[in-house]
């Protein structure tokens, strides 16, 4: 089958290869032709040291590339969603499927990014999200790798349940796309908090309680705004969630770690030097928990942090000392 990825980052090459692997003809499409030119020069990209980029692999600048495609995989940053969609949508074929694999809620409209990119391109093109707890760094390396493929076309998510699943990279279908990309976002914003843990110098008892009930913040917010909360206890919650707070490989957690050592938020963003999408993620997360009149204690405290100047440990000290409550008051479970 014909498949454009578009978005050359580390999880767009991963995904690339993987398809590539499974016999698929792939083009790998980068924003800018600097970068095109380095993965066709060095046949590897950057941010996935080790990993070589087979002659098969098709590399591109061009957005025509998806002309003729069953499949479009969109794995660009959240920002950029909607512009890119909104760019490649002349060229699409009637009937191809969109899969967005990006993680992220836009922050001016506080949708999910499936639902930016129907927008953008029309009802005629099912979109599916992908998601789950995997690193590109690992699924790169050929990792055994778990994830969801999430559409309300039934025949969609199983299509791409089949493009991608192999040996290595298991895909379960599901219906709950809101369930699925909101845990894929607010995930973001608990690891941030577990990481600024992590660089206050918290234990694992810590994290462990900031792990649990930021679960039952994200479900709370997935039920109010039409998901399942069932879904927050599969690899789209639950998993992904734990590979984010837990693995250095998450950025998230990195810039967390900077900031509870002291690291100016904005400063420690940049010091990752890739998008830090839970530092996004925080202002929707908030934005729509106050709309909704959903209670998410640990999405404001970040809020707070990230962008009003308070101080970690201060809030911290705050959330463990709120009124006390019975542990399955609004339980996702």
């Amino acid at each position: 089958m014909k498949v454009s990825v578009i978005g050359s980052g580390g999880w767009g090459t991963a995904l690339a290869l993987l398809l590539l692997e499974n016999g698929h003809d792939v083009t790998l499409w980068s924003y800018s032709e600097a970068e095109s030119q380095i993965l066709r020069e060095k046949r590897e990209n950057p941010v996935l040291k080790g990993v070589p980029l087979p002659e098969t692999l098709r590399l591109t600048t061009d957005l025509a590339c998806v002309r003729g495609c069953k499949v479009v995989v969109m794995a660009t940053p959240s920002f950029a969603v909607r512009s890119t969609a909104h760019q490649l949508a002349p060229h699409l074929e009637p009937g191809t499927v969109l899969v967005s694999v990006s993680k992220g809620i836009e922050k001016d409209t506080s949708l999910c990014l499936t639902q930016v990119i129907a927008q953008e391109v029309g009802e005629c093109y099912p979109v599916v999200a992908l998601s789950g707890p995997s690193h590109a760094e690992e699924v790169g390396r050929r990792v055994p790798t778990a994830v969801v493929s999430a559409s309300e076309d039934r025949a969609a998510a199983e299509l791409v349940q089949d493009l991608f699943m192999n040996e290595r990279f298991r895909v379960y279908a599901s219906d709950d796309v809101i369930g699925v990309e909101l845990g894929a976002a607010l995930k973001n914003v608990i690891a941030l908090c577990a990481g600024c843990c992590d660089g206050m110098g918290c234990g694992d008892n810590t994290k462990a309680a900031l792990m649990t009930r930021g679960l039952t913040e994200i479900a709370r917010l997935v039920v109010a705004m039409g998901g399942r909360r069932e879904t927050v206890a599969g690899l789209a919650g639950v998993g992904d969630l734990i590979v984010t707070c837990t693995s250095m490989h998450s950025r998230n957690r990195r810039a967390g770690i900077l900031i509870g050592q002291g690291t100016p938020p904005e400063q420690a963003v940049k010091e990752i030097g890739m998008v830090v999408e839970g530092y996004y993620a925080a202002v929707t997360a908030t934005t729509l928990a106050n709309k909704l009149g959903v209670e998410m204690p640990i999405a404001q405290a970040a809020y707070e942090v990230l962008y009003e100047g308070r101080d970690a440990h201060l809030v911290l000290t705050e959330l463990m000392t709120r009124e006390k409550k019975h542990e399955l008051e609004d339980s996702w479970v």
